[in-house]
């Protein structure tokens, strides 16, 4: 049995480091969409430096940029600091149903992510690892 526990216990050692490292780098990258934003802000700030001054770009176009450049930004980072809160409480062994439901989510990020969130929900669904989530925390001193 305690051989069981401390398998568990490396499982989720690893699976945090690997939590954090690809919620930074899923941050990193979501960075790439600030072209974007930047497309957008140019092309309604000043229409004609894109397309020239005899053939601006309509401001659908800008907008279009602007909107969906800021929501990739939100959501990669959104979801970056979601996978690195995940890897810490893998750590701290508390909040079972976040750390399953980043799993879940990270499951998007391919192709990386996919391998990550399924061998997450794996060990996640064992009872021993339910088990060390459910311990109470031994009190200090």
């Amino acid at each position: 049995m305690a051989d069981m526990r401390s398998e568990d216990e490396r499982q989720l050692g690893l699976l945090s480091i690997f939590h954090k490292i690809l919620g930074i780098l899923v941050a990193v990258f979501s960075c790439m969409f600030i072209f974007h934003l930047v497309i957008g802000i140019i092309s309604l700030v000043n229409p004609g430096a894109l397309g020239g001054n005899n053939n601006p770009p309509p401001a659908m176009f800008g907008w279009l940029f602007l909107i969906m450049g800021s929501a990739a930004i939100l959501l990669g980072w959104s979801l970056g600091v979601c996978m690195f809160l995940a890897g810490k409480y893998l750590t701290e062994r508390t909040h079972y149903k976040f750390c399953f439901g980043v799993a879940i989510a990270s499951c998007l990020v391919q192709p990386f992510g996919t391998v990550l969130g399924i061998f997450t929900i794996i060990v996640l669904s064992r009872l021993s690892v339910k088990a060390l989530f459910s311990q109470t925390p031994l009190p200090a001193g």
